[in-house]
């Protein structure tokens, strides 16, 4: 097993975020080398990947045309939402929430939370769903059954586009990634940046890269829940039906566009890492 070999011999163990680092020294994550793990001790460490700011940031993304903002000016990210709703021939008012999706379609990214949810809030509430991606077929004929049963409500592409991965990302006011597990995750990241208000599992990165908000002090970034169920899903969703259009979404929107995920700051802490194991110059 080369891998445990190299866990055994590494001077250092580095994976892609903190709790992930935990999360793989636990049975349930660890594939068998969570003895080992645990016993490399401080010798296990994750830093979160970061994002290629030139490439995903709304202020300046190549792909949006005109349709640029940033967190001081949403009114692109409002202009952007009425084209592409329109393109797309979506009936879709000022008070519509939009969710977005941009997903590998694996059990891993919780597409059977979304099953079980998705039908019961589209029928209760004003909003609707862009959604990309592809994987396993059942998850596929599910998005196109959405798709057809909440006509002008609904758009599923499968597959992968950059262009339109970049516009769900932007006209989107909320991004679903209810994940099983995820020892990262990226879209969590593009989605703070882009005043899409990411809602998650407590799991891996997107543990360490979402924070709950708090109404109260108006504080945090996004909506996260814990327990991997349906219902725990459903509650952040309701939750987000209460804050938004309200100066608590737009407060969620400018803290998420104020953080900072770049390879400047996630690079540094690798060579600080780097540092410690060669020792002072």
């Amino acid at each position: 097993n080369p891998m445990l070999h190299g866990v055994m011999y590494a001077d250092l163990v580095t994976t892609v975020s903190p709790t992930y680092a935990a999360e793989i020294r636990t049975a349930e994550y660890g594939a068998g080398l969570d003895a080992l793990l645990r016993d490399r001790g401080e010798h296990v460490t994750g830093i979160l990947n970061g994002v290629d700011y030139q490439e995903w940031d709304p202020a300046h993304d190549r792909h949006l045309d005109a349709h640029t903002y940033s967190a001081t000016d949403l009114s692109g990210k409002w202009h952007l939402r009425q084209a592409f709703t329109r393109d797309l021939s979506l009936s879709i008012g000022p008070r519509t929430l939009i969710f977005g999706i941009v997903s590998r379609l694996v059990s891993q990214k919780g597409i059977d939370l979304l099953e079980a949810v998705l039908p019961d809030v589209l029928r209760h509430y004003d909003c609707a769903v862009l959604a990309l991606g592809s994987g396993d077929s059942a998850y596929e004929q599910f998005l196109a059954r959405l798709m057809g049963d909440f006509s002008g409500r609904v758009h599923y592409t499968r597959g992968y586009s950059e262009r339109l991965a970049h516009w769900i990302e932007a006209a989107s006011d909320a991004f679903l990634m209810p994940s099983r597990y995820e020892p990262c995750g990226l879209n969590q990241m593009y989605s703070l940046r882009y005043g899409t208000v990411p809602i998650v599992r407590r799991t891996g990165g997107l543990a360490d890269s979402v924070t709950q908000y708090s109404p109260s002090e108006g504080t945090g970034d996004g909506l996260v829940f814990d327990e991997y169920t349906p219902g725990a899903l459903r509650s952040a969703i309701d939750q987000a039906f209460l804050l938004f259009g309200t100066e608590h979404w737009v407060r969620m929107q400018q803290n998420g566009m104020a953080r900072d995920y770049s390879w400047k700051t996630q690079g540094a802490l690798y060579e600080e890492a780097y540092r410690r194991l060669v020792g002072p110059a």
